[in-house]
């Protein structure tokens, strides 16, 4: 994987099914809706659909659009000023790029195939997939994070690496909201790189037009209310 840099490209290894598996871990924990009636025993939260995990997956490997989306919501008055430090953290720091993985462009937005990191948590009994439809209707999945999943996740906050998603992974809950996967998937949309990417090709990064939209607004709200970025909030 290469990703350009100040002296040419830097290459770094891909991600394995592991971290893959731990994103979609902390994911479930942090964005998961509560369980109705008629999902599966013990289980305590769920994702209904995998666009919105897709989405959310997509923030939590690219911390300059979770940047961006985050400085939107500051421009539109949902955040406060204070987020302002921490976008400039997801830009600036060396900790979120050291977990860059780009996502390539198909039909319906960023995806990668989740089956064998899903296949990981299923595995150690942490998480599992529900699929409904059938023949007559488009099957669609629902993906259930399970007691032992929700203690797994909130282990590796007590882990000095793995915590670093555990808390990443609060601001994609932040940026996301209740929204569903069309909506998520229509606001990422609407970054011109992600929009512009030929399918089959990874989404470029956008640390750049982020960083001018920052400036411009800390200059707008004057220096005197611009928090000091020193991590996230």
């Amino acid at each position: 994987m290469t990703q350009s840099g100040v002296g040419g490209p830097v290459v770094r290894p891909e991600a394995t099914v592991m971290q893959h598996a731990i994103r979609l871990l902390v994911i479930l924990n942090a964005c998961g809706e509560p369980i109705a009636v008629n999902d599966p025993a013990m289980c305590v939260a769920v994702i209904r659909a995998e666009l919105r995990l897709q989405a959310l997956d997509f923030w939590l490997r690219n911390p300059d659009y979770l940047a961006g989306e985050l400085l939107t919501k500051v421009e539109r008055g949902e955040l406060a000023l204070d987020y302002l430090a921490v976008v400039e953290h997801l830009l600036d720091s060396s900790e979120p790029d050291l977990h860059w993985y780009p996502m390539p462009r198909w039909h319906h937005g960023a995806y990668e195939a989740i089956d064998d990191a899903f296949s990981v948590l299923s595995a150690y009994g942490l998480a599992a997939v529900r699929r409904q439809g059938g023949v007559m209707k488009t099957a669609r999945s629902q993906f259930f994070l399970t007691e032992a999943g929700r203690t797994a996740a909130e282990n590796l906050a007590r882990e000095p690496v793995l915590s670093w998603y555990t808390e990443q992974v609060k601001l994609v809950a932040s940026a996301a909201g209740g929204d569903n996967g069309s909506t998520l998937k229509k606001r990422q949309y609407q970054q011109a790189e992600y929009a512009r990417t030929k399918l089959g090709v990874n989404i470029a990064p956008i640390h750049s037009a982020v960083r001018e939209r920052l400036g411009a607004l800390k200059v707008a709200v004057g220096p005197s209310l611009v928090p000091v970025a020193g991590g996230q909030a």
